[in-house]
């Protein structure tokens, strides 16, 4: 079986950094309640380290033309798919979810880098009508580096979503993962690194989440945020960047009514409602929270619901 990595570390300009006297995060096991490692958490020196790099990195990434970073995220891709073993034991061993659930997670992050490699070659822009005479022209250009937050549920997955979409664009990225599932988002960043992506250009950063989300974002470096978690962190987000007004990517929350009417054929629909509720368990914006039935389900419901998830 993969033991646990124990030298956890973070990526700046670079070089990935150890502990070395700064605070420490405990990563646990939340089947057994063991320590698996402790986590070395960044302070403000490495934050501005980070935000400088990410500067240089931009103005190199971005002129890199589309096919080259076309080609290295599609290394990433290959690099994730020979080893997805290794990551997604560590996913399961910090975050809890079923191995196979981990496998599927960490197999989607590979997809995800091939998507944006090609969708990196289609940045269309726009040739807008206009009176005779005049021309107007709409071409889009990467932004600026990006400050990417992502949550603890499907930790490899959304890193890589944030990760692959900026640098296709162009754009330099710090990426910020959950505390809690350090060694698979780790193991993520290594196959960017390997696949040949400039140092400057991806980075990894743990930390304390308010005092590296308040630090970032008040850099006029950051030009885009982006974030998946809940909506109360959202709102606290929005309003940081609303004093640089920058533009941001939010995804918060997740709520998911089963609505039954009066014709629902129960008997089939049972047989694929169920499992995005038992998934992981339950712990995924998707997840149904609720049933919203007509008088003629109320009582019959729950017990059909619980022989679903029993079968």
């Amino acid at each position: 079986m993969t033991a646990y990595p124990t030298d956890l570390k973070f990526y700046i300009a670079g070089s990935w950094r150890k502990g070395e006297g700064r605070g420490v995060h405990r990563v646990i096991n939340p089947a057994t309640g063991d320590v698996l490692a402790e986590l070395p958490l960044a302070i403000a020196a490495d934050l501005d380290e980070a935000l400088e790099a990410a500067q240089r990195g931009f103005k190199s990434w971005s002129a890199v033309d589309v096919n080259a970073r076309a080609a290295l995220l599609h290394k990433v891709a290959s690099l994730i798919r020979e080893r997805t073993d290794s990551i997604a034991t560590y996913l399961t061993m910090e975050q809890g979810k079923p191995i196979a659930e981990a496998n599927g997670e960490v197999a989607s992050c590979a997809g995800v880098f091939d998507y944006f490699a090609e969708e990196a070659k289609r940045a269309y822009g726009r040739v807008l009508v206009r009176p005779t005479g005049q021309r107007s022209l709409v071409l889009k250009q990467p932004i600026g580096p990006v400050a990417a937050f992502s949550p603890w549920n499907f930790p490899v997955s959304l890193m890589s979503k944030k990760i692959a979409a900026a640098l296709a664009a162009g754009c330099s990225i710090i990426s910020k993962p959950p505390e809690e599932t350090p060694a698979c988002t780790i193991a993520l960043m290594q196959c960017v690194v390997d696949a040949g992506v400039p140092a400057d250009a991806a980075q990894l950063v743990f930390g304390v989440p308010d005092m590296v989300s308040r630090h970032l974002i008040a850099s006029p470096i950051i030009r885009k945020v982006s974030f998946t978690g809940s909506v109360p962190v959202g709102k606290h987000l929005l309003k940081l960047c609303a004093e640089g007004v920058k533009r941001t990517t939010m995804e918060l929350g997740g709520h998911a009514p089963v609505l039954v009417f009066d014709d629902c054929d129960l008997e089939r629909r049972w047989t694929w409602r169920p499992s995005p509720n038992s998934a992981m368990p339950g712990k995924s914006a998707s997840a149904r929270h609720a049933f919203m039935c007509s008088k003629g389900y109320m009582m019959p419901l729950p017990r059909d619901w619980q022989n679903a998830r029993q079968s």
